[in-house]
């Protein structure tokens, strides 16, 4: 009798302790608002969310893809850096859901506050998380032009965005401006470890900055390095180029890229894709020489690069067209 009573009383106890797990996993799938997955959409048991690439800096791949649901828009890289006294985040990606993802990853990290959130620039895919950290009050970091880009772009990239996310998977992501615009080097500081912010001249876009954690020597140099994933050019192709042989020169441990891999060496990481920058101008060039159209060159300019680069039939006859109005003025 009383081992049935104990066998009884056992079961009990381990329904409780099943039912507090149950409520604690679905507090913890809610983070300002945003519904979460049980597991971040290209995470696992064994491949967490944010991998440390350096002593308390952490970094996230993206997917290589357009946006999708069954990404959550999940398709840029962004990262985290911890300092003794607090937390600044890169980039948060491309819906508030992927925001939250990486809001968690962090709390599994450090319970410190989250002083700043750094936007690279204004494209979606590197923004659209920020109202995951509204909660948390931190600055909104980002270049001086980038306020004004986003909000010129707000009402085509909600929209465009949402439609090819769904309302369920877009809820609650909206545009979060910066409140603390960068117009000259500055530094952040963490607590015994500063972050520097470098804006830079227009190149991926007109509002592009870097992050350099002077700790580790690792830079987050956001869509200004792209591998794996075509280049996307909404800026200035010989700005690009130039700015990246002036980055090329600074000594880094390691660089995070917008897209591809979390972590790659640096310089050698830039080469593919000033290589790929150059075939474009160079080709060009020598359209606009033979005095050939922009649809002349749509057909034939840079499709040596087809092999090497993910997603080329989706961006690449853009980026000839965008680079042929700026080539011609020359």
């Amino acid at each position: 009798m009383r081992n049935d009573v104990r066998s009884h009383l056992d079961r009990r106890a381990a329904l409780r302790l099943l039912s507090a797990l149950s409520g604690l996993l679905a507090a913890s799938t809610k983070i300002s608002g945003v519904a979460l997955a049980e597991t971040s959409p290209n995470a696992s048991g064994t491949s967490p969310f944010a991998v440390e690439i350096a002593p308390r800096v952490y970094a996230h791949k993206g997917h290589v893809a357009l946006y999708a649901p069954a990404n959550e828009g999940d398709i840029s890289n962004a990262g985290f850096v911890v300092g003794r006294d607090a937390v600044a985040v890169i980039d948060t990606g491309g819906s508030a859901r992927v925001g939250a993802h990486l809001h968690q990853a962090i709390r599994q990290v450090t319970q410190l506050p989250i002083r700043y959130v750094i936007n690279t620039h204004m494209h979606p895919d590197h923004v659209f998380g920020n109202s995951a950290f509204e909660a948390d009050q931190p600055a909104f970091v980002g270049h001086h032009k980038l306020a004004r880009g986003l909000s010129a772009r707000a009402e085509r990239y909600l929209a465009i965005n949402g439609e090819l996310l769904g309302a369920d998977v877009f809820a609650g992501t909206k545009i979060v401006l910066p409140t603390l615009a960068i117009s000259d080097v500055t530094k952040l500081d963490l607590g015994g470890r500063e972050i520097i912010i470098e804006p830079q001249k227009t190149a991926h876009t007109d509002n592009d900055l870097i992050v350099r954690d002077s700790e580790t020597g690792t830079v987050f140099l956001g869509d200004l390095l792209f591998s794996e994933h075509i280049p996307t050019l909404d800026g200035s192709i010989l700005g690009w180029m130039s700015v990246l042989d002036t980055l090329a020169q600074a000594p880094a441990q390691r660089v995070v890229p917008g897209h591809g891999p979390p972590s790659m060496p640096w310089p050698d990481a830039a080469k593919p894709i000033r290589h790929y920058l150059q075939v474009v101008t160079d080709e060009i060039r020598a359209m606009i020489k033979a005095d050939h159209t922009l649809s002349d060159a749509t057909k034939t300019v840079g499709f040596s690069e087809r092999d090497a680069w993910q997603l080329f039939e989706d961006y690449h006859v853009r980026n000839v067209s965008a680079a042929f109005a700026e080539l011609e003025w020359e």
